[in-house]
């Protein structure tokens, strides 16, 4: 009896291990409004990103979203995607040290994007992802950070303006933050300029490629171990049976 109290005890807990991996695989990242790149967003380079915004209420959508652009980091080059069913803004301030592009001058720069939807909105169980091109992007920081503000159709606005802070928990609010790989060299920073007008060169559609094939190989990974599991649970199971019969 005792032994077959183990080979029991030993079947729950590969049963449990096989199901906390099924959860780790299933479980949903907590939804807030983010910023990603198509490809990679490499300093001194351009970049057309992604600001990705769900709607979390399920008695409301979302009717407006405001990006505010960082200060100490301004971007001569600022190009909105259009979007159907919104409105888009864009608002340029003056700014206290010009910047140099293309060998002009340039003295003002986007300080904010604001798109407003003119029917819906983004509905209860749907995203919606506004395209920005950017450039030239800044050489001297690992991160740009946005400030967003979601207006919902009941009037509640959601913040998205805390900045993570190095070893620290992300924060129930945090501000989209587009992370800038390392400079490229002076082909690849040329092959990013047409990501301008919204064309992605070949190297950052291998590098999402890549990126993809990655994320699908640790997924299959994943579900091979728990299989496996399921596989020695049976053979464990199947024993038992047999030594009980005989």
């Amino acid at each position: 009896m005792k032994t077959i109290s183990r080979r029991t005890s030993r079947l729950a807990t590969v049963g449990a291990l096989a199901g906390t991996a099924v959860l780790a695989v299933s479980v949903p990242a907590f939804a807030h409004v983010s910023v990603q790149p198509e490809g990679t967003a490499a300093k001194g380079g351009y970049a057309v990103v992604d600001f990705k915004v769900p709607n979390e209420r399920d008695n409301a959508s979302t009717t407006k979203l405001e990006v505010n652009f960082p200060a100490d980091h301004p971007l001569a080059s600022v190009m909105p995607q259009p979007v159907d069913g919104w409105k888009i803004d864009v608002t340029k301030s003056a700014l206290a040290k010009p910047l140099e592009m293309h060998g002009k001058k340039i003295t003002e720069a986007v300080t904010k994007v604001t798109w407003t939807a003119e029917g819906k909105g983004i509905q209860p169980g749907y995203f919606q992802k506004f395209p920005l091109s950017l450039g030239a992007l800044p050489e001297d920081t690992d991160q740009l950070v946005f400030k967003a503000l979601q207006t919902y159709s009941n009037k509640e606005v959601v913040r998205w303006i805390e900045v993570q802070q190095k070893g620290q928990e992300e924060p129930e609010n945090p501000a989209p933050t587009l992370q800038l790989s390392a400079a490229a060299d002076d082909d690849a920073h040329d092959a990013a300029a047409p990501a301008a007008t919204g064309a992605k060169p070949a190297a950052q559609n291998t590098a999402a490629a890549d990126s993809g094939s990655d994320t699908t190989a640790r997924v299959l990974g994943i579900v091979g171990i728990v299989i496996g599991a399921a596989g020695v649970a049976y053979g464990v199971f199947a024993g038992r049976r047999r030594t009980t019969a005989a």
